[in-house]
């Protein structure tokens, strides 16, 4: 009896920890394959077949359509280059350049990955609509209040993150430094 007993409390504990694990994994992912240049992070084996069963089940969870390694990559930031978090009370800037890539589109998300709310229903900037200077770098500032040249509105949520979605490039699986994928630079530059 005594031999039972212990038999099924062992099992309990075991299958709290191995769903406990599973829960974790497939709601705050894993940096298994996950490719990151400054702030920016990326996993560019999401639209493969060789994704990991981690990042299977959150892609799965969250409803995700992952962009396809020959279509091109997404990388996301939720914080600035000094690792303090995305608040939109804040003014930020996104300036630099991007790696080579046919398009790309930068875009505001809530923490659930939903589109930012705002009355100018203004989300995103592409690689086309981007004003940029001589040398081809962009600013971009991301804040509450209106801004001259590159805005976007935050509506005044406390926090955020960035996707910048690179189509047709060569950043991918095999890219492994800045100095192959010049990512631009996320800056804090006022808080109120």
């Amino acid at each position: 009896m005594r031999l039972i007993l212990i038999t099924l409390i062992a099992l309990l504990i075991a299958t709290a920890v191995g769903l406990g694990a599973t829960w974790m994994t497939a709601t705050r992912g894993t940096n298994l394959g996950t490719l990151k240049i400054g702030s920016w992070t990326a996993r560019p084996k999401t639209g493969t077949s060789d994704v990991d069963p981690y990042s299977r089940a959150t892609i799965t969870r969250n409803g995700e359509l992952p962009i396809g390694t020959g279509d091109g990559v997404a990388f996301t930031a939720r914080a600035d280059d000094k690792r303090k978090p995305l608040d939109g009370r804040c003014d930020v800037v996104i300036s630099g350049i991007t790696p080579p890539a046919r398009f790309w589109t930068l875009t505001l998300y809530d923490p659930k990955g939903r589109l930012v709310a705002n009355a100018l229903q203004r989300y995103g900037f592409t690689s086309q609509e981007v004003v940029r200077g001589a040398d081809g770098g962009f600013e971009i500032r991301v804040a509450s209040r209106s801004r001259s040249g590159n805005w976007l509105p935050t509506g005044g949520i406390e926090r955020y993150e960035l996707m910048l979605r690179l189509y047709d490039t060569p950043v991918g699986v095999a890219t492994r430094s800045a100095r192959e994928a010049p990512m631009p630079a996320i800056a804090t530059v006022g808080c109120p």
